[in-house]
């Protein structure tokens, strides 16, 4: 089949422009393949990583028709039937393009870097206090490895952190991928940093809190570890150790589940107070809603009174069913 590849390239200094390459492929030929063909017979200047067969899997991860992916698993087949762009000759397209969140440094390179830089912030390793073992090695029982198995199948290609969007506006946030393999020490019986750990991942922005729950990470990770689950993992250990009065986001959610709760839904009237205002403790927190509560007040949106929700009991009644059931599984 005939396909065209439109490839996003950059050089140094230089602003990024699209160009495109025509093939004779069959169905099943990798992408991966495919730039091998268009770099040693058309253009051996085009630039992409690759360790195929080095151990190194994961190193060819750029984005294929708008999604990350990686370049060896995805074949033209499967491409053009899922996204069905076509030239105006009426070639089949697929647009191949450099991960997102890094900066370019050629054509499909980027410049791995931040995404080491922010992995390295969880402190991705066994703590030393675990490594202290005395004349034996520390053993696990099968029980306690399955539980790293899931995390353990990542392969760093970055596909989770090029899709977050929580990174695109929060330089600050240190990704899926580092927040996946926090999960993993948390997992780890090894491990002796656990309270430490936690009170590094919880913060509002750069850790498990700054997970804007798009779901991308999910979707796009190759190995299944479902940075996002992972991360949903770590804030419910934070709401089991952590009071409202730790943090804004823990008090934020266990707010809303009080208020609904309580009434069925949120009762907007308290929601911000207890929780910006930490429930009239913080006066500078209270100050900073009190503007916006009185453009409220002005245009007639500030709700005055409350109305429960006609199914409150019922509602109530599945909250305190999960609130039992995590305190089982946390026993």
């Amino acid at each position: 089949m005939q396909v065209q590849f439109q490839i996003l390239r950059q050089k140094p200094q230089q602003s990024p422009y699209l160009e495109k390459f025509d093939l004779e492929v069959e169905p099943g030929t990798t992408i991966l393949e495919c730039l091998n063909r268009i770099k040693w017979e058309q253009d051996g200047s085009l630039n992409f990583r690759k360790n195929c067969r080095n151990t190194i899997c994961g190193s060819c991860s750029m984005r294929v028709n708008g999604r990350s992916a990686l370049a060896c698993k995805e074949n033209v087949g499967s491409e053009t039937q899922l996204f069905t762009q076509v030239n105006e000759a009426g070639i089949p397209v697929v647009t191949v393009a450099p991960l997102g969140n890094l900066p370019v440094i050629k054509d499909l390179i980027v410049d791995m870097q931040p995404f080491w830089d922010d992995l390295q912030r969880v402190e991705p390793y066994v703590s030393t206090q675990g490594r202290k073992v005395p004349e034996r090695e520390f053993l696990q029982t099968p029980a306690e490895r399955e539980k790293l198995d899931q995390m353990g199948n990542c392969i760093l290609c970055g596909a989770c952190y090029s899709e977050c969007n929580a990174k695109s506006v929060n330089p600050d946030f240190v990704g899926p991928h580092a927040l996946a393999k926090a999960q993993r020490l948390l997992a780890d019986s090894r491990d002796g940093a656990t309270a430490d750990r936690l009170e590094n991942y919880n913060n509002a922005t750069a850790g498990a809190w700054g997970c804007t729950r798009c779901y991308l990470c999910n979707e796009v990770c190759p190995m299944e570890v479902a940075p996002m689950d992972q991360i949903g993992k770590i804030k419910s250990a934070l709401l089991a150790k952590k009071t409202a009065q730790d943090s804004r986001p823990v008090r934020h959610r266990k707010v809303m589940v009080d208020l609904v709760k309580a009434g069925g839904w949120v009762d907007e009237r308290k929601f911000g107070i207890y929780v910006v205002g930490n429930f009239f403790r913080d006066l500078k927190g209270i100050a900073s809603i009190l503007p916006l509560g009185l453009r409220m007040i002005g245009s007639g949106k500030f709700p005055l009174a409350f109305e429960p929700s006609a199914g409150t009991k019922e509602v109530r009644g599945l909250i305190e069913q999960v609130q039992e059931a995590e305190k089982i599984g946390n026993r």
